[in-house]
C-alpha cells in the first residue's frame, strides 16, 4: 500500500489535508485507529457530554497528579474516531484573536501572522449569521466547514449579554470578525441540526475521490531511511505492515499522540529516547515540551424562574428531544446550548482579551451531572494565556502504553491572580440588573467563598481542563533548537516528514482550538502541494482604544 501522502490521524487537521490534497489530484491514505462516527451520540449536538466520556470514541488519557491542583488527575479526552476530537468536542467555533497569530510570527512562525491566516479562515468556512448580525466581509461564504449560531431562544442568553453591557463591557456582533472583545452570540460547528465535524465537512467529500482512502490501524512509528521519512508502520488485525509515502508523511495525530509518535520514531530529546532504548535519529529537545491548555471554572447561579434546561433533565424529556432530533434534526437537540459568549480583559494594560466565557442556561458538569439545586445557569470562565507549561513524555517504548502527560497547571502566581479575577468579575456580571429577575443564590463557589485563600482553595479543587491541549511540536525558525517544525510544518532534521495539528501552535490561541487546528491543516496543505500561500489580508482588527488604562 502506498500513496503520495500518508496522513496519520483523521482529526480536525488531517481531514482538511485529505480533502485539499486529494482535490488537487494527489493520492492520499489516512491512517485512523478509531472507528465510525455514525450514530446519535456524536451527530446530535446536544449529546456532546456523551462521546467524550465513552472509551469507544476517546483515547481516555489523564494527566499525572497535578501538584498545584490537590494532586488531582485531570481528564484529557482526545478523539479516537473518524473526525478525531472534532467528533467529540463541544462544537464551539473560535478562530482566536488576531494578536495570537501575530505573536506566533514574532515567536518564529514566519508566515503565520493574522494577515497570513485570515485568508485560510475565509477559505475553510461557510458562515451563517442566523440574523444576529456580524462581519460578513471577514467571513467565508463557500468553504466546507459550516459555522452557525444557535437560536438563542432562552431569555438567559440575552440577559448574559445585557449584563455584560450594564457592567461596562463592549458588545460584539461577531467575535470571529473584526472585534473579538465583548459580549455576544457564540458560534458552533453545527449544520442542518448535525455536528459539522471535520469528518462531515472534509473527509466524507474527500473519500468520494478515487485517490483518497482511509486505513484503520494503529500507527506505531514513522519509517525513516537515510534521514528521510518513507512511510508509516502500523498494526491492523494483529499484523504489522508498512504504508509507503511517495512524497511525504504527515502526522496529524493530536498534541498528545503526534509527539509520542515522533519519539517512538527516534525524533525527540536524545537523553529521554535513550532511557527507553530508542535509537536517536534527530535530537529535538522540543518534542513533547511546551504543553499548554486552558483551565476553566463553572460559576453557577440558582435560577428563580423555571426556564433553564433543567426542566428537560429527565428521561422522558430527553427521550422527546432525542426523538424530535432523530426525525427532524430540529429542537433543543440541534444545538450545543452554548449560544452566548464573551471575551474580556482581566485588567488595564492587557492589550487584548485574556478571559473567555461560555454561557449555559443550566447548572451542570461536563460529565453530565446536574447541580443538586435544580434550576440554575452557569458561566464557564478561565484565563486564556497562562504562562504554565508542561510536557508529554514516553511511559515506555511500547506504542500501546499511554504517554505521561504533565500539564503543570497553575504553576505561576499570576495563574492564581487571574483565576481569582475571573471569579470576581463573573460575580459582578451575574449581579447586574439584567439578571435580577432570574438570579437566586450562588451555587458555586458559594457566597461565603470570598477571601483570596478561600478562592484559591475552590480553584485548586474545582478547576477543570477546557480540553485545549497544544504546543508539543512547536513551530519556529529552523535554527531554533527548541522548535520541532519549521513554518512549513516540516520536522527539523528529517526530510519528507511534517506535523500539522494543534501541537505546532507556538502559543495557545484565545478560545477553543478546533478552528485553528483545521486552519493549520488548510495552510499546510498548500505548502505540501508546493503552492504559494494565499495573498495576505489587509483587514485591521479592533483593539480597545483605552486598553492601556482601562479594564473595560
Amino acid at each position: 500500500m502506498e500513496a503520495d501522502f500518508v496522513i496519520v490521524g483523521a482529526g480536525s487537521a488531517g481531514c482538511a489535508m485529505a480533502y485539499r490534497l486529494s482535490e488537487a489530484g494527489a493520492s492520499v491514505l489516512v491512517i485512523e485507529h478509531g472507528g465510525t462516527d455514525m450514530g446519535p451520540f456524536i451527530q446530535m449536538p446536544a449529546a456532546l457530554s456523551y462521546p467524550m466520556n465513552m472509551s469507544r470514541y476517546d483515547w481516555g488519557y489523564q494527566s499525572e497528579p497535578e501538584q498545584h491542583l490537590n494532586n488531582r488527575r485531570l481528564a484529557c479526552p482526545r478523539g479516537k474516531v473518524i473526525g478525531g476530537s472534532s467528533s467529540i468536542n463541544g462544537m464551539v467555533y473560535v478562530r482566536g484573536h488576531a494578536r495570537d497569530f501575530d505573536t506566533w510570527a514574532e515567536m518564529g512562525a514566519e508566515g503565520w501572522s493574522y494577515a497570513d491566516v485570515l485568508p485560510y479562515y475565509k477559505r475553510m468556512e461557510t458562515w451563517h449569521d442566523g440574523g444576529h448580525g456580524g462581519d460578513s466581509t471577514w467571513r467565508g461564504t463557500d468553504g466546507p466547514l459550516h459555522v452557525s449560531r444557535g437560536p438563542r431562544d432562552n431569555p438567559l442568553f440575552q440577559a448574559f449579554v445585557d449584563a455584560g453591557q450594564q457592567a461596562g463591557y463592549e458588545v460584539t456582533g461577531d467575535y470571529n470578525g473584526e472585534k473579538q472583545e465583548g459580549f455576544g452570540p457564540m458560534e458552533q460547528t453545527v449544520w442542518k441540526g448535525r455536528r459539522w465535524s471535520a469528518a462531515n465537512a472534509y473527509l466524507k467529500p474527500a473519500l468520494k475521490h478515487e485517490n483518497c482512502d482511509i486505513v484503520r490501524g494503529l500507527a506505531t512509528r514513522v519509517v525513516i531511511e537515510d534521514g528521510r521519512a518513507t512511510g508509516v508502520e502500523l498494526v491492523r488485525g494483529g499484523k504489522t505492515e508498512i504504508i509507503r509515502a511517495r512524497r511525504e508523511v504527515v502526522l496529524a495525530a493530536s498534541s498528545i499522540n503526534s509527539p509520542k509518535l515522533l519519539m517512538l520514531s527516534g525524533i525527540g530529546p536524545a537523553a529521554h529516547l535513550a532511557e527507553h532504548g530508542i535509537e536517536v535519529i534527530a535530537d529535538r529537545p522540543g518534542v513533547g515540551a511546551n504543553l499548554q491548555d486552558h483551565l476553566e471554572l463553572y460559576i453557577q447561579q440558582a435560577s428563580l424562574q423555571p426556564i433553564t434546561l433543567y426542566k428537560h433533565w429527565n428521561l422522558f424529556s430527553k427521550g422527546l428531544i432525542g426523538a424530535q432530533w432523530l426525525f427532524t434534526k430540529t429542537g433543543l437537540g440541534a444545538s450545543n446550548q452554548f449560544e452566548s459568549a464573551a471575551f474580556i480583559r482581566s485588567k488595564p494594560g492587557v492589550e487584548y482579551p485574556d478571559i473567555q466565557y461560555h454561557f449555559l442556561p443550566i447548572a451542570v458538569r461536563y460529565d453530565g451531572q446536574a447541580a443538586a439545586e435544580g434550576h440554575g445557569f452557569q458561566a464557564h470562565v478561565g484565563p486564556m494565556r497562562s504562562p504554565s507549561r508542561g510536557a508529554v513524555t514516553l511511559r515506555s517504548a511500547k506504542v500501546e502504553d499511554a504517554p505521561v502527560i504533565r500539564f503543570n497547571y497553575m504553576s505561576h502566581e499570576s495563574d492564581w491572580e487571574d483565576f481569582r479575577s475571573c471569579i470576581r468579575l463573573t460575580r459582578e456580571i451575574f449581579g447586574q440588573d439584567a439578571f435580577k429577575p432570574y438570579s437566586g443564590k450562588e451555587i458555586q463557589p458559594g457566597a461565603d467563598v470570598q477571601s483570596d485563600e478561600a478562592l484559591n482553595g475552590f480553584i485548586a479543587e474545582h478547576a477543570e481542563s477546557a480540553y485545549h491541549p497544544c504546543g508539543t511540536c512547536r513551530m519556529g525558525r529552523a535554527d531554533d533548537k527548541n522548535a520541532v517544525v519549521d513554518p512549513q510544518g516540516r520536522v527539523i532534521g528529517v526530510d519528507g516528514l511534517r506535523v500539522a495539528d494543534s501541537s505546532v501552535f507556538p502559543q495557545i490561541t484565545n478560545g477553543n482550538l478546533n478552528a485553528p487546528s483545521i486552519m493549520v491543516g488548510e495552510k499546510v496543505s498548500d505548502s505540501l502541494l508546493g503552492k504559494d500561500p494565499l495573498p495576505k489580508a489587509n483587514d485591521r482588527p479592533w483593539i480597545h482604544p483605552g486598553w492601556a488604562t482601562t479594564q473595560r
